[in-house]
């Protein structure tokens, strides 16, 4: 495969906005697509997407375009969409991109009703793309503004899954390759269900005991059903698992855990999607489907459906028999 020259960003929300500025400061022409005519015109005349990450100024090799075909003729395409929109969008960008054109998901979640990891839904509607995934603990904010950070991209294979570090990694961002395209993604949306019940924790100020008893018993149901799903044990403890727990574990800037602690506090969820409302469902559905115990996951799907309140969920937690730590 040829040189990495150009990237594009399918999605402007924060985390495409970011991205499209990380890869311009690796020296890459970066192409960010818009869906909203409007917000691209506004974000040409500002040099900036006020919408999403107001501040941060595009870097001079950043172009936005609401053009698909322009974002999908880079050398490789990073989609940057909700989970649950990822099929839609790799459907129209399929007919657009050469073959073998690296698609990059870096959305953390899995698909409701098909029970399809991202990957899967690449495959399924851009055959002729190379799929990857990238994820890893990473807020928008911190990466639009050059702070240090490390994530994980993995592809089938590692030549490709490199080449692509190479491409994005700059002075600020670090990537790790992997070829564990499973694990990669399993860390990414189990951790965003977790952060949710870290949330709830917080908002019923149950303290930092309990905050950090949760953690450590949702990251065995992640490692669990990791396992279960094919995933490597050394994924599951990088950044793409457990650092990415930490940091959406850590507070209101994450989206899954500004949801958990609204619910905590019993007040209305505000602001953004929150992809583990999403994800509960579907991980406790597959968990139940493969007999994995996931009592922490299952209580906040049972508490976003309204099938238990939250105080009822800590009751059920708490009475659970006693068992040998595994």
């Amino acid at each position: 495969m040829a040189g990495i020259e150009t990237i594009g960003v399918v999605g402007a929300g924060a985390w495409g906005t970011a991205l499209a500025n990380a890869a311009a400061r690796a020296g890459r022409r970066a192409v960010l697509w818009a869906r909203d005519e409007a917000q691209v015109i506004d974000m040409a005349a500002r040099r900036e997407n006020e919408r999403a990450l107001p501040g941060i100024r595009f870097d001079d090799r950043v172009a936005v375009t609401a053009r698909l075909a322009e974002a999908a003729a880079a050398d490789a395409v990073l989609l940057v969409v909700p989970a649950q929109a990822c099929r839609e969008v790799a459907r129209a960008l399929a007919p657009l991109v050469a073959p073998g054109t690296p698609l990059v998901c870096c959305a953390k979640g899995i698909e409701r009703g098909t029970r399809h990891f991202m990957s899967e839904v690449l495959a399924a509607e851009a055959p002729a793309a190379a799929p990857a995934v990238l994820s890893g603990p990473s807020f928008a904010s911190d990466v639009a503004a050059g702070l240090p950070t490390a994530v994980t991209l993995a592809a089938y294979e590692a030549g490709l899954a490199q080449r692509l570090c190479d491409a994005l990694g700059g002075p600020a961002l670090r990537l790790y390759y992997s070829t564990d395209v499973r694990g990669v993604e399993i860390g990414g949306a189990a951790k965003n269900v977790l952060a949710i019940a870290a949330g709830i924790v917080e908002g019923r100020r149950l303290g930092a005991s309990a905050k950090a008893a949760l953690i450590a018993r949702g990251f065995a149901e992640l490692v669990r059903f990791g396992r279960a799903f094919g995933a490597k044990p050394a994924t599951l403890t990088g950044l793409s698992g457990l650092g990415d727990l930490i940091l959406t574990a850590s507070g209101p800037q994450s989206r899954n855990f500004a949801l958990g602690q609204a619910l905590g506090a019993g007040a209305a969820p505000q602001g953004k999607l929150a992809e583990g409302a999403f994800t509960a469902k579907v991980l406790v559905e597959m968990a139940g489907t493969a007999g994995i115990d996931m009592p922490v996951s299952a209580a906040v799907d049972a508490v976003l459906s309204g099938r238990l309140t939250v105080d009822g969920a800590i009751d059920a937690l708490m009475a659970r028999p006693q068992k040998a730590e595994a």
